[in-house]
């Protein structure tokens, strides 16, 4: 979709926008956010593969309750 010149040229204006000095705390910030998404995502999988190997949880039998009619009122 983008190519390696356009890449670039975000960087560069990420660095101007943001500053050099800033830029070693928001890649410190990405990469905490990305190991957070890693970490949830995993424990996802795992507790929907552990769910599957239970089996089917408890079954709700399903009710409906009863419309009353208008009409019928006194």
């Amino acid at each position: 979709m983008f190519g390696l010149s356009e890449i670039a040229l975000i960087l560069i204006v990420i660095i101007v926008v943001v500053g050099i000095k800033k830029l070693p705390e928001l890649t410190r910030s990405a990469g905490k956010a990305a190991r957070i998404f890693k970490s949830e995502a995993k424990a996802l999988k795992e507790q929907d593969a552990s769910d599957a190997q239970s089996g089917p949880g408890r079954v709700v039998q399903d009710t409906t309750a009863e419309k009353e009619d208008p009409s019928a009122r006194p």
